[in-house]
């Protein structure tokens, strides 16, 4: 796939506390924030984001790191092109203060920029809410999103932090405990619904990190586990990235089953278009 030269989107930035960031942002109706994987906003988020926008939201992917629109598939630069913009992205968060890639029981500090994101995009965008899909890294950050009561509808697609380097941090993900206790309050009382998505032998993504939701939010967390085995395999690295690298984008495919699953929680919750939006 060749580099995207992002037609079709809008581009403006976004500034709040000091931190400006450019926006992408594509199609009408309630925001749904799209945040994408390391390296970056590449073609494959790129078509996520054309699927969020013709089920009628509007697709807002903050540039949190790399750039956007490169592709950096090997099979189409090569891989010491591919590793070189893999690093340059890693090394971008890394030195960054506002990502937390270790730590237990805490969040990163882009949540607060995301936050106010979100509340920017409702009042621009309109509708009951807002939706947020975070992806590998950006993947926990949907859920502390939730902690406000604009966000309507957090996916977590193969949340990766913290780094599962211990059993401890496989079994935990990267939001305090006091916002966690505050989106499972809205659980309880709202019917707010959490959709993860993983695939099974995920090491990024571990099962012990599913089960740990599960015990937090009970039946409000709704796991989507894949066997590695309905993975594309044109992907360059093991299954992992459920929504752009490894989906197959065909009807039937358990790839493309849990993308609708994600469009039609957007369907429900956002555009009022079935039971759940009277949870």
């Amino acid at each position: 796939m060749a580099d995207h030269d992002l037609s079709g989107f809008e581009k403006s930035t976004f500034t709040h506390d000091g931190a400006t960031r450019r926006i992408l942002r594509r199609g009408t109706g309630p925001a749904v924030i799209v945040m994408a994987e390391i390296p970056g906003i590449t073609p494959k988020v790129i078509e996520f984001a054309e699927h969020v926008a013709a089920a009628g939201c509007t697709a807002v992917l903050p540039v949190l790191f790399g750039e956007p629109g490169r592709d950096p598939h090997p099979g189409a630069v090569g891989w010491p092109s591919a590793g070189r913009y893999m690093a340059s992205s890693l090394w971008q968060v890394c030195v960054s203060r506002e990502f937390t890639l270790l730590a237990t029981g805490r969040g990163s500090r882009v949540v607060r920029w995301l936050r106010a994101l979100a509340a920017a995009e409702h009042a621009r965008c309109g509708g009951p809410g807002v939706g947020a899909v975070g992806m590998c890294l950006t993947g926990g950050f949907a859920l502390a999103m939730a902690t406000d009561e604009r966000l309507l509808a957090p996916v977590l697609s193969q949340p990766s932090l913290p780094l599962a380097c211990t059993p401890g941090r496989a079994g935990a993900i990267d939001i305090s405990s006091e916002d966690l206790a505050v989106v499972r309050g809205r659980c309880e009382r709202e019917g707010l619904q959490v959709l993860g998505l993983r695939f099974r032998g995920d090491r990024l993504s571990p099962g012990d990190r599913f089960a740990y939701l599960r015990r937090e939010l009970g039946d409000a967390f709704v796991a989507v586990e894949l066997d590695d085995g309905v993975a594309n395999p044109q992907g360059a690295l093991a299954p992992h990235s459920v929504l752009t690298e490894h989906l197959i984008d065909e009807p039937g495919q358990p790839t493309r089953q849990a993308l609708d699953t994600v469009l039609e929680l957007f369907r429900t919750r956002l555009l009022g278009e079935g039971p759940a939006a009277a949870g």
